[in-house]
């Protein structure tokens, strides 16, 4: 959120040379769960079904009781015979749940006979796998059933960063490669005839290609969701009555009911505009692997041929839908794809988009993730070394590994050069392609990217009009991901400059390379208070931003989106802010009476400050009418610069353009008037 760090060197240098010539968690809402519905009990199925449920309660538990909740939910459901819930819990400081202990790990059943505690030891830590191994070693050994279901419960970060984070122990969290060793140390891999029918995270961003390779061979079903969960989290009492109903339901039957029954209590809870939730068939996940691998293979084999396919490739990563993950390089596979259709082989993009509709058995979404095609990928689109470090640490894609290192350094290693004169396409199904179709390799390039820093203070000129053009021209903007424009306000009667923020509202013509502003002076306001908006995530129908604010004491940020259907902002929800690798699950709703400060990331022009602080700006008191809109600035001064970032993730601003408002009437550089 500090996108303004570099190019307010330069802001601060002409204002001054202008003036000596500017979420808190709460408690789960009662309306949260969805009425409890009667449950037919039918104990003649014949059919056993047993569910493994791995609750790490961490600060959901300790802090508002949500794992307690969810534990009273499916308690409220009887269960026939056959049917058995085996739970362990750890992970929090307090529980509200009176008979779980913050000080044991503790293994509760619950059946026909109700609950009992069947197992307690010393605290062990939940982020673990060797905790993971242990218990799904004690639920085969004394609880086996014909259908077996284990439901990871917690926080998740994606692929990077797993799930069950353990606040008593640093927040130490089950890697990719933890969950797998737990799932092998009770069973050999096998994609023909998995051991476990379903296997569910009740947590954020996990349902990822990564995700799914690492449960391949253990289960028939994953469960996941590529968004982050409001933090009601999954229906229980759905989940356990359709189980008590039908002890026959396979794995993606129990799926379509977990994602119906989900959807139903996030609408109930008002809190479902970006939720996802997707059943994945993993006995075709093969076929989907091997899909992904050839696209990482295509992309490659093109980027070495020639490296603007970098950047074009990058642009279509940036206009995927995007997922709230800390490292915020978790995008969906199936949007990637699409828009990049026209860059890769034909037979790549139809086999993977083909074995990813077969794999997603079934998927609901929220109407601001309504291009969701049920599983993401990782791609470092903020490109960073930690991030790309961490994908080849998990991965066993080598294609993707060299490609983000040639994206993100301009050069392939030579272990990299080594892999892409070998690679060949892998058998995908029905769409692998011919061999006079391949890219042929004959030595692979490996020469400098462009740099994008060679664009710092790029000229800007004031066209007939009047409007702020930066004219790249097609060579240069073939080399760039994407260029945004960054607006300030400056205030020499305060001697503050304040950052307004980032955002793509520019006309934009890529074939030739000029970008032009569209500034009219009006900027989004929360009840008449400007605020700092981030642009999140960019597409054809919706925009999504985060509002950094305080909200009840709480530092938080909104999540809002921006409807191009009927031209307007909603404001969705807050999240708290945190460091760690998990993101929040909790989507606090604004409510009326809650305290909401605006923030502004702001420096003075006459000050030594080189860097801004994010600053409280006003303090409004929500009402039933608190809304997001497009407000009239007035008159004064403004800077507006273009930021140009190359496919490393590196930037460079244009030259500043000063606008002054005078009287309604717009001039650029006190030049070109636009009125």
């Amino acid at each position: 959120m500090n996108c303004f760090k570099r190019p307010l060197l330069a802001i601060l240098f002409v204002v001054t040379a202008m003036s000596t010539a500017s979420c808190g968690k709460s408690e789960k809402e009662a309306s949260s769960s969805p009425t409890q519905r009667p449950v037919a009990i039918n104990a003649d199925s014949g059919e056993t079904w047993a569910v493994y449920w791995y609750i790490c309660g961490s600060d959901l538990e300790s802090g508002n009781g949500f794992a307690t909740t969810d534990i009273e939910e499916a308690m409220s459901v009887p269960l026939p015979s056959g049917v058995t819930l085996v739970m362990q819990t750890g992970g929090a400081d307090y529980w509200e749940d009176s008979d779980v202990k913050a000080s044991k790990s503790q293994i509760f059943v619950y059946d026909e006979d109700g609950r009992r505690l069947d197992k307690e030891q010393s605290r062990r830590n939940m982020g673990d796998g060797k905790t993971l191994s242990s218990f799904l070693e004690y639920c085969l050994s004394n609880y086996p059933a014909d259908h077996m279901a284990a439901i990871l419960w917690n926080h998740g970060g994606g692929s990077l960063s797993g799930v069950a984070f353990d606040e008593q122990y640093d927040y130490d969290s089950l890697s990719m490669a933890e969950i797998r060793e737990a799932f092998a140390s009770v069973s050999d891999p096998d994609p023909e005839n998995p051991l476990f029918e379903m296997i569910g995270f009740d947590a954020c961003l996990m349902a990822t290609v990564d995700t799914a390779a690492t449960l391949y061979g253990f289960s028939k079903t994953m469960v996941a969701s590529q968004e982050t969960e409001p933090a009601l989290g999954w229906d229980y009492a759905g989940l356990m009555g359709a189980l008590a109903s039908n002890p026959s339901l396979d794995g993606i039957g129990l799926g379509k009911i977990i994602c119906d029954t989900y959807a139903q209590a996030c609408d109930e809870a008002d809190k479902g505009e970006e939720i996802t939730l997707s059943v994945i068939d993993l006995t075709n996940f093969g076929k989907l692997q091997a899909a992904y691998d050839n696209i990482g293979i295509n992309a490659l084999a093109s980027a070495c041929q020639d490296p603007k396919f970098l950047s074009k490739f990058g642009r279509a990563a940036s206009k995927a839908e995007k997922y709230d993950s800390s490292d915020g390089n978790l995008i969906d596979l199936g949007s990637l794809v699409k828009n990049s259709e026209s860059m890769l082989l034909p037979e790549n993009s139809q086999s993977l988009l083909s074995a990813l509709e077969t794999a997603v058995a079934y998927s609901v979404n929220g109407p601001y993730r309504s291009h969701s095609s049920g599983l993401s990928c990782f791609y470092p689109v903020e490109m960073d070394w930690e991030s790309v470090s961490m994908f080849n640490s998990i991965s066993e894609s080598e294609a993707y590994k060299h490609l983000f290192e040639y994206a993100l350094t301009g050069q392939l290693s030579e272990e990299g050069a080594e892999y892409a004169s070998a690679m060949e396409y892998v058998d995908a199904g029905d769409f692998t392609p011919e061999e006079d179709a391949w890219v042929e390799i004959d030595e692979p390039i490996s020469v400098t990217n462009f740099d994008s820093y060679a664009l710092e203070n790029y000229p800007v000129y004031i066209d007939d009009n009047g409007y702020a053009t930066l004219d790249l021209g097609s060579e240069i903007s073939d080399m760039l991901t994407g260029v945004y424009f960054e607006l300030a306000y400056v205030s020499q009667e305060s001697d503050m400059i304040l950052m307004l923020g980032r955002d793509n509202d520019i006309d934009a013509n890529w074939d030739y390379g000029i970008f032009q502003d569209n500034f009219r002076n009006a900027w989004p306001a929360i009840d008449g208070s400007f605020v700092y908006m981030e642009l999140e995530n960019e597409g054809d129908d919706y925009n999504l931003y985060t509002i950094p604010v305080t909200l009840n004491g709480e530092p938080c940020h909104l999540s809002a989106a921006y409807d191009f259907n009927d031209s307007e902002y909603r404001i969705l929800g807050a999240r708290r802010d945190s460091e760690s690798g998990m993101s929040d699950k909790n989507l606090r709703k604004l409510k009326p009476g809650d305290e909401l400060v605006t923030m502004l990331y702001a420096m003075s022009i006459s000050g030594d400050d080189t860097e801004p602080e994010l600053l409280p700006s006003d303090t409004l008191i929500v009402t039933q009418d608190t809304s997001l809109f497009e407000e009239d600035m007035g008159d004064g001064t403004f800077v507006l610069l273009f930021e140009m970032v190359d496919t490393a993730g590196n930037s460079a601003t244009s030259d500043i353009v000063m606008i002054t408002v005078e009287d309604g009437a717009i001039y650029m550089d006190a030049d070109g008037a636009r009125g």
